[in-house]
């Protein structure tokens, strides 16, 4: 079975697309990528013809690729089977009823796609394979989940040339990304973790870990076919278990020697953990804030700590040598303005090397996005949320004009949380129309900081160069 995966920039790395491409070939079938920005998808389509086509969708660029779906389905005359899966068709599998939607894989889909892909090759019944909602003559057919992959060493490693063919900036980047873990314990209302968690109540333990062994194979298996001189470990919750944690410490500086980043919790940030991450060769962390205001972040979010604790593992990360990125959300469901400036406070009270801020997306099925929803903060449908956090936000204030303002007040945040002395003149900047030039200021302050600061390594001219462009492109 010929399997092709669609995206539509490469804005980000495919690390889901990249584990179900290995998963496919592993048992005998043949996986095409396109970029729309690289390559038309439909003349791929047309010279690949594929038996299925699959997206993996978030919210905000679902419309996209519906709306290509269908064109990709005309130009092969409908023989194709349409897979969708990732976060919206996860959490919005109600996305099956779309014109041209013919599965929707629901959470992990290692199994389940290998499992559409075997039945269709075959010629077999597939409207009973765990994890899908099928739809044939109008009905729709939900099936139940499968229990989670218990043990994540049994997966093959991401199959990265399946991107890095496509996108030379990433195979020739120096900077590559990993993931040790699955699942989060916490229930923070604005996560996908949440609800995810919710769906797979009873179908086995959420928060898997892969062995350390695992790790450093994966590791050393890049390194030797790919440049890699800076690692990045996206899980959601690297940190956890400490006994983890000390096995990784105790190997990672002798058998692999790379500087790396991981995300870290406040409340799970102690003497200890710093000094584990320190000795393992940790040499940045990202740590969420989130917001300034301690009641909202209790009440609404759903995050149990404090700004003690914020400021306290702040103070230890940043005594470590560990440079430190927050990240934080502004027009929040039932906020302010004056809640977002407290939310600079604490950023400024903590000095991190760089303070991100996202304009809050309220997404379907999440805790928070129901709230914003139900309690007519969600302006318009989710349909109408864009793909970018940076830019605009659908969240409805009581008062309109102060959208605008927290709309360019997100572009300035970062500045003030560098030089606090012009936190006055960004309450007056916010007034302004919003401009090319706020977007501007935030790309370049962003890319200089996170290149020299939170994500640093030698770079040759060439690679400074591509990095310049495609990070311009990316935000």
């Amino acid at each position: 079975m010929r399997v092709l995966f669609v995206m539509k920039q490469a804005d980000y790395i495919p690390l889901g697309l990249m584990h179900l491409s290995s998963a496919l070939k592993r048992a005998g079938h043949e996986v095409e990528l396109v970029i729309a920005t690289h390559e038309d998808p439909i003349e791929v389509a047309r010279r690949f013809r594929p038996g299925i086509v699959g997206y993996s969708i978030y919210t905000g660029l679902h419309r996209y690729y519906l709306e290509l779906n269908k064109a990709i389905k005309e130009a092969l005359g409908g023989k194709v089977f349409s897979a969708f899966g990732g976060p919206h068709a996860t959490f919005f599998p109600e996305v099956i009823e779309e014109e041209g939607v013919d599965g929707v894989c629901i959470g992990e889909g290692e199994d389940a796609l290998v499992d559409l892909a075997n039945a269709l090759d075959g010629g077999d019944d597939y409207l009973a394979i765990p994890n899908w909602w099928f739809k044939r003559d109008g009905e729709i057919i939900r099936n139940p989940l499968r229990p989670l992959v218990e043990d994540l060493d049994t997966l093959p490693f991401p199959d990265r040339e399946l991107f890095y063919a496509k996108d030379s900036f990433s195979r020739e980047s120096g900077l590559k990304h990993f993931i040790s873990s699955r699942g989060c314990p916490y229930r923070c209302s604005y996560c996908y973790n949440q609800a995810f968690n919710a769906l797979y109540r009873g179908k086995g333990k959420i928060v898997r870990h892969r062995s350390v062994d695992n790790v450093i194979e994966e590791l050393n298996w890049v390194r030797s076919r790919y440049p890699l001189r800076f690692v990045v470990f996206l899980d959601d919750l690297f940190i956890w278990p400490l006994e983890w944690v000390e096995k990784f410490a105790e190997k990672y500086p002798r058998e692999i020697g790379l500087p790396f980043f991981c995300n870290v919790r406040p409340n799970l940030v102690t003497p200890e953990l710093v000094r584990l991450l320190k000795e393992a060769g940790c040499h940045s962390v990202g740590m969420g804030v989130e917001t300034g205001d301690e009641k909202m972040r209790k009440e609404i979010l759903k995050r149990n700590i404090t700004d003690e604790q914020i400021i306290e593992s702040a103070r230890l990360i940043k005594e470590a040598g560990l440079r430190l990125i927050t990240t934080n959300m502004v027009g929040l469901p039932g906020g302010s303005l004056e809640i977002d400036f407290k939310t600079l406070e604490l950023n400024i009270t903590c000095r991190p090397d760089y303070a991100n801020v996202f304009l809050y997306q309220p997404y379907p099925r999440t805790e928070l996005g129901e709230y914003a929803r139900e309690h007519g903060y969600l302006e318009g449908t989710y349909d109408d949320i864009g793909p970018s956090a940076w830019d605009h936000t659908v969240i409805r204030f009581a008062n309109p004009r102060e959208k605008r303002l927290v709309e360019n007040f997100s572009k300035l945040f970062a500045l003030a949380v560098e030089w606090p002395w012009l936190t006055p003149v960004v309450k007056w900047l916010i007034h302004l129309p919003p401009n090319p030039l706020f977007r501007l200021v935030y790309k370049l302050w962003k890319g200089y900081t996170i290149k020299n600061r939170i994500h640093t390594y030698p770079l040759s001219l060439r690679e400074l160069w591509h990095s310049v462009r495609h990070f311009l492109k990316m935000y």
